[in-house]
């Protein structure tokens, strides 16, 4: 942590002030989620530090409450993601034959569908609550996470270790979470910051649709959506959404780089 590149040191502000501020949301926001509070659009001032939103609700609160929705959506869905979808993809490298073939051809079948028209298909004849939402992001995005623990997976069975593991007698449990998981942790984790950013992304777009949060419940795709008349008349109520939204997938991204750099460098470093 001495030696932190700075960047990945900037990563790591943004992203654990974004989820201090979504934790702590009840106690930071100045005003309720569907508080009304003022005029439409009030500029930037003492007592609305961000202004206020089409219909006189505090931006500040609104970004706060947003925060807290997003994020949990989020990060619920990207832990289900790669709970089944890793899951799936070791065993279906361990066992191969069938249970391999069957396992690939259906996620290759489910992707050959773009994730956000199955969303909304799904999602049109669907209630859409919160645990709707983030099983059906969940489950949409296991099958990307399935085909890269699966192609991992595959590279590391055939290594001499696990070789010696199955001589021994070992469960195929054994073998996932003892000798396969801690070799393949360093692409996972990569790989997680990115999906959690792609959920951040996904449910902002089914929101700014009129699929993902419900008002008056906040959201920062939601956010925008309300907002976003104003950007004719000069007002950037909804370009500050906007601006949280890549701040944190910037910052996400840097975070995860560098755990990669660093877990990387520390197996490489045991090895020798």
């Amino acid at each position: 942590m001495r030696r932190i590149p700075l960047a990945a040191l900037i990563g790591l502000v943004f992203t654990g002030g974004y989820f201090f501020c979504a934790i702590f949301a009840g106690w930071i926001a100045p005003y309720g989620m569907a508080e009304v509070v003022g005029d439409s659009w009030e500029p930037w001032s003492a007592t609305h530090w961000l202004g206020t939103d089409s219909i006189g609700r505090d931006l500040l609160s609104r970004m706060i409450w947003g925060g807290q929705t997003t994020i949990f959506v989020a990060t619920a869905a990207t832990v289900l993601s790669f709970t089944l979808g890793a899951s799936l993809g070791f065993l279906a490298a361990v066992r191969g034959g069938w249970v391999d073939q069957v396992l690939s051809r259906l996620v290759d079948l489910v992707m050959s569908i773009p994730s956000l028209i199955s969303a909304l298909v799904v999602l049109s004849v669907m209630p859409v609550t919160l645990p709707i939402l983030i099983l059906v992001m969940g489950l949409l995005d296991a099958t990307r996470v399935f085909r890269l623990s699966r192609a991992v997976a595959v590279d590391i069975t055939v290594m001499d270790y696990v070789e010696a593991a199955r001589l021994r007698g070992e469960r195929q449990g054994w073998i996932i979470f003892r000798e396969i998981l801690p070799n393949a942790l360093s692409p996972l984790i990569a790989e997680m910051g990115l999906r959690f950013i792609f959920m951040v992304l996904f449910i902002s777009t089914l929101s700014f649709l009129g699929l993902g949060v419900q008002p008056p419940m906040a959201d920062w795709g939601g956010i925008v959506k309300e907002n976003k008349e104003g950007i004719v008349y000069g007002i950037p109520a909804a370009l500050i959404p906007a601006f949280a939204i890549s701040t944190l997938a910037i910052s996400v991204n840097l975070v995860a780089d560098w755990v990669l750099t660093r877990t990387t460098s520390l197996k490489g470093g045991r090895g020798a």
